[in-house]
């Protein structure tokens, strides 16, 4: 009987000991969450103003005005501009260039540069 009361005592204080340990452990890993969590929230609101400050600095008329003033740049005159459009300047498969480096096609050669001031 005495026998019987040592095995179930050592049992209780085993189990005592293993509900102790995964309280603690419990305890230990839901601190790790809030700790994460609070993480998360402060990465949220570091995305957003992120967000924010790219929508800011995206706005044409504040590239425009930083181009003018930081970098003296200037729109052109709208009577300089001259437009190549892509079906001209695309080459053509099969054509063959003349000896003056022209496409045999008839079409001007295209240096395929973009629109060009003159």
């Amino acid at each position: 009987m005495t026998r019987l009361n040592f095995v179930l005592l050592a049992a209780v204080l085993l189990c005592a000991l293993a509900t102790v340990t995964s309280t603690h452990r419990a305890r230990l890993l839901f601190a790790d969450l809030e700790n994460e969590q609070s993480r998360q929230k402060q990465i949220e609101v570091e995305w957003r103003q992120l967000q924010l400050e790219q929508s800011t600095w995206a706005k044409h008329a504040l590239v425009e005005g930083i181009a003018e003033r930081q970098l003296g740049m200037r729109a052109p005159d709208p009577r300089r501009l001259v437009f190549v459009s892509p079906a001209a300047s695309a080459p053509v498969a099969g054509a063959v260039a003349s000896a003056d480096g022209a496409p045999a096609n008839g079409a001007p050669a295209s240096s395929g540069a973009p629109a060009i001031a003159q």
